[in-house]
């Protein structure tokens, strides 16, 4: 059943995603943290209700018939369309008094049978896929990118190995597996709050994506090389490079937002860099 703090969270997550043009991670991590008492799945139900909203915000606007701006009431109705469609009681709120459960599934129904609204993307986007792949592989590469994305950890190798990461995050019950070809990952079985762990804060370890690991490999570093990395963004194959140098050499880090660079300072200390 739906418990009123975790979705009037929600609600005012995806009010400074959608009106406030916050990033949603960044409104993730804020919420998660807003209630010491909450355990993991009340924080597994916050975050991945948010990410699916965003991930499905135009076909759900479309069945909730609201535009943007998105008002409060706006953002409640988008909310029924998703608790409806997940197969959740409609408790009795005044926020959501009246849902129409029949219309917002046949509304479902219908309007999945307009690729762009059912896999919620723009107008163009769909024919610009369409036009550059082809219909048949422009379908399959749509439906591919709207499937939740794996956590994917790597292995910070200057504090520890790989088996012996996945070792302390399975006496944490959290369950991982190794990817083929990618010598530091490690994709966990089942999504998990990583960041409250304390491997994570050791810094034992950063969230990555398998495809960004490869990069630092292709460059085939060395200890003692200086390397410089022009767009250094907050510092995540900043990291994988200075790992690869061993600690040792000189990592220039350039990037042109301030912001991102105070993030990668904060990193690379938790890294032991």
């Amino acid at each position: 059943r739906l418990h009123r703090n975790l979705v009037y969270t929600t609600i005012d997550s995806l009010n400074a995603i959608f009106n406030e043009g916050e990033y949603a991670d960044k409104v993730v991590a804020r919420a998660l943290k807003k209630d010491k008492r909450w355990g993991s799945s009340d924080r597994k139900f916050v975050a991945e209700t948010i990410y699916e909203i965003v991930r499905w915000k135009r076909l759900y606007a479309e069945i909730a018939e609201v535009k943007e701006p998105y008002d409060r009431d706006n953002l409640w109705r988008m909310f029924a369309v998703w608790a409806v469609l997940r197969g959740y009681p409609i408790p009795d709120w005044r926020q959501l008094e009246g849902t129409p459960e029949r219309k917002i599934k046949g509304r479902f129904d219908e309007l999945s049978k307009v690729r762009a609204l059912k896999e919620s993307i723009p107008d163009w986007m769909d024919e610009l896929g369409v036009k550059e792949l082809g219909e048949k592989v422009w379908a399959k590469e749509i439906t591919a990118q709207n499937q939740p994305a794996k956590v994917i950890l790597r292995t910070n190798t200057l504090k520890g190995t790989k088996e012996n990461l996945r070792n302390t995050l399975m006496d944490l019950n959290i369950e991982t597996e190794y990817l083929k070809d990618q010598p530091e990952a490690l994709v966990l079985k089942e999504r998990a709050n990583v960041f409250l762990t304390d491997a994570f804060k050791q810094g034992l370890f950063e969230v990555q994506d398998a495809n960004s690991q490869l990069v630092a490999g292709f460059l085939d570093v060395k200890p003692g090389m200086r390397v410089v990395d022009t767009c250094a963004g907050a510092g995540g194959k900043t990291l994988h490079i200075a790992s690869l140098m061993e600690n040792k050499g000189q990592l220039i880090a350039m990037d042109l937002y301030e912001s991102k660079l105070k993030q990668l300072k904060l990193r690379a200390k938790r890294n032991g860099f």
